[in-house]
């Protein structure tokens, strides 16, 4: 992974909007992926939620832009069963809540 702590800091800027379950980051076809999951995403549109995820990722720190899915708990149930890239970061990515900060 490319810089842990900028990584952790990302899922604090957008705990600080929504309280999270789940932040986890991983690698698909080459690019990063993140999986947030929060109750406060229900009644959000789908878009709203990526468009707020997205727009708190630092590009220019981590080297790259971030592809984020955003789901409420009941849905990344069914998503990380439904879509292999989902379930790949929920089995193999990084829960950047464990990150210790700092």
């Amino acid at each position: 992974m490319t810089d842990l702590h900028e990584a952790r800091r990302y899922a604090d800027r957008v705990a600080e909007r929504r309280p999270l379950e789940h932040a986890l980051l991983g690698l698909a076809d080459g690019r990063f992926v993140a999986v947030l999951v929060s109750g406060d995403f229900e009644g959000v549109p789908w878009l709203e939620r990526v468009d707020e995820a997205e727009r708190l990722w630092d590009a220019a720190a981590m080297g790259q832009p971030l592809e984020a899915h955003c789901f409420t708990p009941a849905e990344f149930e069914r998503k990380r069963v439904a879509l292999p890239m989902v379930r790949r970061v929920a089995e193999r990515g990084l829960e950047l809540l464990a990150v210790p900060v700092g």
